[in-house]
């Protein structure tokens, strides 16, 4: 709701999905989205909870894959969009590894939306409005090597409880959002399949052909019509 509220996202209609969260995922009203999952032992049953949004990659994706450059990593964390300059090519929706970019299909003048951490509250000081909110401290703001380092000493201080990992150090080459769980994070819907290196230049090899071959269809497509039209200039000569 913070999230929300600070981003002026209207609310809409919407319905329950497999995680029992509504909305079940993120999408271009909503940038941060709660998921959960019911599990349990000989105990009895366990609620994991897992909050969801961009990943605010170190190297992404996202931006990388832009032809325009309406997504760019600041240096302060946040991968932000800037809608003047898109052309929605909808490059950035398929490099994210995450599926974070969510294009506004129902919208006269679409545009990509996502979160983008918060940036103009951290210009101006403040730390992003859903960590601010969170009453019981699960949400940790601060320097990603200082949030490392707590996430790394909470797993030390109770290893019996935390999985031994912290996801994000170097999933997809590194992401400024990070998770300790007590569960497998792929119970959080969270993606374990993911390489250790960056994303950020990969998708832009296979993305950067597109232009080429929109050129080389084109073309193809004018070498028909020219070799088609000719014929017809023939014919009609061959009448007259």
């Amino acid at each position: 709701m913070a999230c929300k509220g600070w981003n002026d996202r209207p609310a809409d209609s919407t319905t329950l999905g497999e995680t029992m969260g509504n909305p079940s995922d993120t999408y271009s009203s909503a940038y941060t989205v709660m998921k959960f999952r019911e599990g349990g032992d000989a105990k009895g049953p366990k609620w994991h909870f897992a909050k969801r949004q961009c990943m605010h990659c170190l190297s992404p994706a996202c931006a990388s894959a832009c032809p325009v450059g309406a997504l760019t990593k600041e240096p302060a964390g946040p991968v932000v969009y800037h809608k003047g300059l898109c052309i929605g090519c909808r490059y950035c929706m398929l490099a994210c590894p995450f599926g974070v970019p969510k294009f506004e299909w129902k919208a006269a003048m679409p545009y990509i939306q996502k979160c983008d951490f918060c940036a103009d509250r951290l210009k101006a000081g403040t730390e992003p409005a859903c960590t601010k909110t969170c009453p019981s401290g699960a949400l940790l703001f601060g320097k990603r090597e200082d949030v490392m380092k707590t996430a790394s000493s909470r797993i030390a201080s109770r290893p019996g409880r935390y999985v031994n990992h912290v996801y994000g150090v170097d999933e997809a080459g590194g992401t400024s959002w990070l998770y300790i769980s007590d569960a497998a994070f792929s119970e959080l819907y969270l993606r374990e399949d993911l390489n250790r290196f960056a994303y950020g230049k990969s998708p832009m090899d296979a993305l950067g052909l597109a232009p080429a071959v929109g050129l080389g269809v084109a073309a193809l497509l004018a070498g028909f019509y020219f070799i088609s039209g000719r014929k017809e200039r023939l014919k009609d000569n061959e009448g007259a």
